[in-house]
């Protein structure tokens, strides 16, 4: 998955105003990603290119047992929480960033090949739906869209500024499907995703700052930029 691990991120902040902003949500929602991409520019964890490894995509991620295992998940969730709190003080808030970045795992669990781990062992997890390109296109973008639907009716603001983040992504998403496949390893894959993961958030961080929860009314507004 890829624009489909923003779909928590866009829901969070929908559900609640405690929730962190949407730009902080999109960092938790590909945070062990950006993790993975810098840990494989300097070896530390490793994919190599398989043609034909999944229908989707040529990517073997056979060593991330610090990012894409269940517990090291859990642990940069739990790192991002207590950030949030010592920020916010706000334990609500945390306990959404943890819920987000944990998300990542699951929603990988059901694209990934057997490729996930419990705590970096042997056994390794996931339901491949890679395989299945006429089930995962469609689950992915429907994730997307309903969250980011969700998250319009839940807030307050212009509608441009979403709309350019939402186009964004399915730009990405388009050419991260259809576009040319790599041929191998490289610190070129990990910098594409970084930049990838940095203009979605920009934008986000964009977008947040134009609209506000709907739970926020009265002079509650009047401090809250539009």
């Amino acid at each position: 998955m890829f624009i489909g691990h923003f779909a928590p991120a866009f829901l969070a902040r929908g559900i609640t105003e405690e929730a962190p902003k949407l730009g902080t949500l999109f960092i938790a929602a590909q945070l062990v990603d950006w993790a993975f991409s810098t840990f494989a520019i300097v070896g530390i964890e490793k994919l190599r290119i398989v043609p034909g490894m999944t229908a989707m995509n040529p990517l073997d991620l056979y060593h991330m047992p610090y990012t894409h295992s269940l517990s090291g998940t859990a642990a940069w969730a739990l790192g991002f929480a207590i950030v949030i709190w010592l920020v916010s003080r706000n334990a609500i808030a945390a306990t959404w960033g943890a819920i987000v970045v944990l998300s990542h795992w699951l929603l990988d669990l059901l694209a990934h090949g057997p490729d996930l781990t419990l705590a970096g062992g042997e056994e390794k997890f996931g339901l491949g739906l890679w395989n299945s390109p006429w089930i995962e296109m469609p689950l992915e973008i429907g994730i997307t869209l309903a969250a980011f639907c969700f998250y319009i009716r839940r807030t307050k603001g212009p509608v441009v500024p979403p709309l350019i983040l939402l186009g964004t992504m399915l730009v990405f998403q388009a050419i991260n499907w259809f576009g040319p496949q790599p041929q191998e390893a490289g610190t070129g894959i990990y910098v594409t995703a970084l930049l990838s993961f940095g203009i979605l958030t920009a934008l986000a961080f964009w977008v947040q700052s134009t609209r506000w929860h709907k739970s926020l009314v009265g002079l509650a507004v009047s401090g809250v930029r539009r």
